[in-house]
Protein backbone atom coordinates (compact mmCIF):
# COMPACT_ATOMS: atom_id res chain seq x y z
CA UNK A 1 0.00 0.00 0.00
CA UNK A 2 1.15 3.53 -0.69
CA UNK A 3 1.09 6.52 -3.00
CA UNK A 4 3.55 6.61 -5.89
CA UNK A 5 4.62 9.28 -8.37
CA UNK A 6 5.13 7.48 -11.68
CA UNK A 7 6.72 8.68 -14.93
CA UNK A 8 6.47 6.61 -18.10
CA UNK A 9 8.47 7.79 -21.15
CA UNK A 10 7.97 7.08 -24.83
CA UNK A 11 10.66 5.27 -26.80
CA UNK A 12 13.59 7.52 -27.71
CA UNK A 13 11.69 10.34 -25.99
CA UNK A 14 9.83 11.09 -29.20
CA UNK A 15 6.62 13.11 -28.87
CA UNK A 16 3.80 11.00 -30.32
CA UNK A 17 1.33 11.74 -27.51
CA UNK A 18 0.63 15.32 -28.56
CA UNK A 19 2.05 18.82 -28.27
CA UNK A 20 1.98 21.78 -25.94
CA UNK A 21 0.24 24.87 -27.26
CA UNK A 22 1.00 27.83 -25.03
CA UNK A 23 0.44 26.37 -21.58
CA UNK A 24 -2.07 23.68 -22.62
CA UNK A 25 -1.45 20.08 -23.60
CA UNK A 26 -3.12 18.99 -26.86
CA UNK A 27 -3.41 15.23 -27.20
CA UNK A 28 -2.85 13.42 -30.48
CA UNK A 29 -5.02 10.38 -31.26
CA UNK A 30 -2.32 8.26 -29.64
CA UNK A 31 -2.29 10.58 -26.60
CA UNK A 32 -6.05 10.21 -26.30
CA UNK A 33 -5.61 6.44 -26.17
CA UNK A 34 -2.88 6.83 -23.54
CA UNK A 35 -5.15 9.03 -21.42
CA UNK A 36 -8.18 6.75 -21.81
CA UNK A 37 -6.14 3.71 -20.74
CA UNK A 38 -4.76 5.63 -17.75
CA UNK A 39 -8.23 6.62 -16.53
CA UNK A 40 -9.49 3.02 -16.47
CA UNK A 41 -6.63 1.59 -14.40
CA UNK A 42 -8.84 1.44 -11.24
CA UNK A 43 -11.36 -0.70 -13.15
CA UNK A 44 -8.68 -3.35 -13.63
CA UNK A 45 -6.90 -3.23 -10.28
CA UNK A 46 -8.78 -3.67 -7.02
CA UNK A 47 -8.12 -1.03 -4.37
CA UNK A 48 -6.11 1.19 -6.74
CA UNK A 49 -6.98 4.84 -7.22
CA UNK A 50 -5.55 7.55 -9.42
CA UNK A 51 -4.76 11.04 -8.27
CA UNK A 52 -3.32 13.84 -10.44
CA UNK A 53 -1.91 12.90 -13.85
CA UNK A 54 -0.89 14.49 -17.13
CA UNK A 55 -0.13 13.07 -20.56
CA UNK A 56 2.73 15.06 -22.09
CA UNK A 57 4.18 14.78 -25.64
CA UNK A 58 6.78 12.17 -24.67
CA UNK A 59 5.84 10.99 -21.19
CA UNK A 60 3.04 10.44 -18.70
CA UNK A 61 3.18 11.59 -15.08
CA UNK A 62 0.70 10.22 -12.57
CA UNK A 63 0.06 9.51 -8.95
CA UNK A 64 -1.06 5.94 -8.28
CA UNK A 65 -2.51 5.11 -4.87
CA UNK A 66 -2.55 1.46 -3.84
CA UNK A 67 -4.80 0.76 -0.87
CA UNK A 68 -4.04 -1.74 1.83
CA UNK A 69 -6.83 -4.06 0.74
CA UNK A 70 -9.06 -3.09 3.66
CA UNK A 71 -10.87 0.21 4.11
CA UNK A 72 -10.43 3.34 2.01
CA UNK A 73 -8.30 6.06 3.57
CA UNK A 74 -9.18 9.74 3.87
CA UNK A 75 -5.59 10.51 2.84
CA UNK A 76 -3.99 8.96 -0.23
CA UNK A 77 -0.95 8.28 1.95
CA UNK A 78 -1.51 4.93 3.65
CA UNK A 79 1.01 3.68 6.17
CA UNK A 80 4.37 2.27 5.11
CA UNK A 81 4.46 1.35 1.36
CA UNK A 82 5.36 -2.30 0.71
CA UNK A 83 4.70 -5.40 -1.30
CA UNK A 84 4.87 -6.90 -4.76
CA UNK A 85 2.39 -8.81 -6.84
CA UNK A 86 -0.79 -8.07 -8.74
CA UNK A 87 -1.30 -4.72 -7.01
CA UNK A 88 2.33 -3.61 -7.36
CA UNK A 89 3.32 -0.45 -9.19
CA UNK A 90 5.25 -2.60 -11.67
CA UNK A 91 2.23 -4.72 -12.56
CA UNK A 92 0.02 -1.63 -12.93
CA UNK A 93 2.52 0.21 -15.16
CA UNK A 94 3.19 -2.94 -17.19
CA UNK A 95 -0.51 -3.52 -17.82
CA UNK A 96 -0.99 0.15 -18.73
CA UNK A 97 1.89 0.21 -21.21
CA UNK A 98 0.76 -3.07 -22.73
CA UNK A 99 -2.86 -1.95 -23.15
CA UNK A 100 -1.86 1.32 -24.82
CA UNK A 101 0.51 -0.51 -27.20
CA UNK A 102 -2.09 -3.12 -28.11
CA UNK A 103 -4.71 -0.46 -28.93
CA UNK A 104 -2.31 1.78 -30.85
CA UNK A 105 -0.83 -1.11 -32.81
CA UNK A 106 -4.28 -2.54 -33.60
CA UNK A 107 -5.55 0.80 -34.89
CA UNK A 108 -2.35 1.58 -36.80
CA UNK A 109 -1.83 -1.91 -38.15
CA UNK A 110 1.66 -1.96 -36.62
CA UNK A 111 1.89 -5.17 -34.57
CA UNK A 112 4.94 -5.22 -32.37
CA UNK A 113 5.81 -1.54 -32.83
CA UNK A 114 7.56 -0.08 -29.79
CA UNK A 115 5.88 2.89 -28.13
CA UNK A 116 7.35 3.03 -24.62
CA UNK A 117 10.83 3.26 -23.22
CA UNK A 118 11.81 0.18 -21.26
CA UNK A 119 10.91 0.42 -17.56
CA UNK A 120 9.54 3.52 -15.79
CA UNK A 121 10.38 5.90 -12.94
CA UNK A 122 8.65 5.83 -9.58
CA UNK A 123 8.95 7.66 -6.31
CA UNK A 124 7.20 6.75 -3.06
CA UNK A 125 5.22 9.74 -1.78
CA UNK A 126 5.90 9.81 1.93
CA UNK A 127 3.90 12.75 3.25
CA UNK A 128 1.27 15.37 2.46
CA UNK A 129 3.88 18.00 1.66
CA UNK A 130 5.41 15.84 -1.06
CA UNK A 131 1.95 14.99 -2.35
CA UNK A 132 1.10 18.70 -2.69
CA UNK A 133 4.36 19.47 -4.47
CA UNK A 134 3.96 16.59 -6.90
CA UNK A 135 0.35 17.50 -7.65
CA UNK A 136 1.47 21.06 -8.41
CA UNK A 137 4.34 19.79 -10.59
CA UNK A 138 1.93 17.63 -12.58
CA UNK A 139 -0.60 20.46 -13.00
CA UNK A 140 2.11 22.91 -14.10
CA UNK A 141 3.97 20.49 -16.38
CA UNK A 142 2.44 21.76 -19.67
CA UNK A 143 3.13 25.40 -18.75
CA UNK A 144 6.77 24.51 -17.99
CA UNK A 145 7.27 22.34 -21.07
CA UNK A 146 9.77 24.68 -22.76
CA UNK A 147 11.98 24.42 -19.66
CA UNK A 148 11.56 20.67 -19.22
CA UNK A 149 14.72 18.66 -19.73
CA UNK A 150 12.57 15.91 -21.32
CA UNK A 151 11.52 18.28 -24.14
CA UNK A 152 13.73 17.76 -27.22
CA UNK A 153 12.71 21.22 -28.50
CA UNK A 154 13.09 22.87 -25.11
CA UNK A 155 15.75 25.15 -23.76
CA UNK A 156 17.11 22.65 -21.21
CA UNK A 157 16.98 19.33 -23.08
CA UNK A 158 19.51 16.91 -21.67
CA UNK A 159 21.01 19.46 -19.30
CA UNK A 160 21.28 19.16 -15.57
CA UNK A 161 19.33 17.28 -13.00
CA UNK A 162 15.58 16.94 -12.96
CA UNK A 163 14.03 19.21 -10.35
CA UNK A 164 13.45 17.37 -7.08
CA UNK A 165 10.07 17.47 -5.34
CA UNK A 166 10.72 14.81 -2.79
CA UNK A 167 12.35 16.60 0.13
CA UNK A 168 10.59 16.61 3.45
Amino acid sequence: AGAYFVTICTADRQGPLGWVEGTEMRLSALGQIAEACWRVIPEHFEDVELDAYVVMPNHVHGIVVIGDGRARHASPLPARPQGLGRRSVGSIVGAYKSSVCRRVNAIGGTPGAVLWQRNYYEHVIRNERQLSRIRRYIAENPANWMLDYENPQGQCYGQGEKERFFTY
